[in-house]
């Protein structure tokens, strides 16, 4: 994907949408100094170019019963089932996130579950009998230290390198 180049006013724009994704556009367009109608096409280019792929909110899966946090490394026995494997881990609600990588094995799954035996049960029953899925390798969460968003300062001293 190519680099988008954003200006001053589009970085500020997103500063202030990464703090805080529910911000009144009203609000962002004074802070900016621009019209509301601005802001509305500036935030749509912003969405249509790719940089802004959309907004959610935090759950803290703890507090829903979630107690137990894992990564999982996925070696898959062959690359030509690494998308068919890739949308039968989609279709478990468990995992939260998924990531093609380098070094040992293909795959990086984020899941979330009750407990161990949870756990257990989402591996053995639902990952280990995917077609092409030869080993796994499992590491549990202790505690998240901490979850940021993309610091945009940081993108913008990059840009003026």
């Amino acid at each position: 994907m190519a680099k988008i180049n954003l200006d001053a006013i589009d970085h500020k724009i997103l500063k202030f949408l990464v703090k805080n994704a529910r911000m009144p556009f009203l609000e962002i367009a004074r802070e900016c100094g621009i019209s509301g109608a601005a802001i509305h096409q500036r935030i749509h280019k912003l969405e249509e170019s790719g940089v802004i792929l959309g907004s959610s909110l935090i759950v803290d899966p703890k507090t829903l019963g979630f107690d137990v946090c894992a990564h999982i490394r996925i070696s898959v026995s062959d690359p030509q089932l690494l998308h068919q494997t890739m949308e039968q881990l989609k279709a478990i609600p468990e995992i939260v996130e998924c990531h093609f990588i380098t070094g040992d094995g293909n795959i990086l799954v984020k899941l979330y579950c009750i407990d161990n035996e949870h756990l257990m049960r989402t591996i053995f029953d639902r990952i280990l009998p995917i077609k092409g899925i030869s080993t796994t390798e499992t590491t549990i969460t202790l505690q998240e230290s901490f979850q940021r968003p993309l610091d945009i300062e940081f993108i913008e001293k990059q840009e003026r390198k």
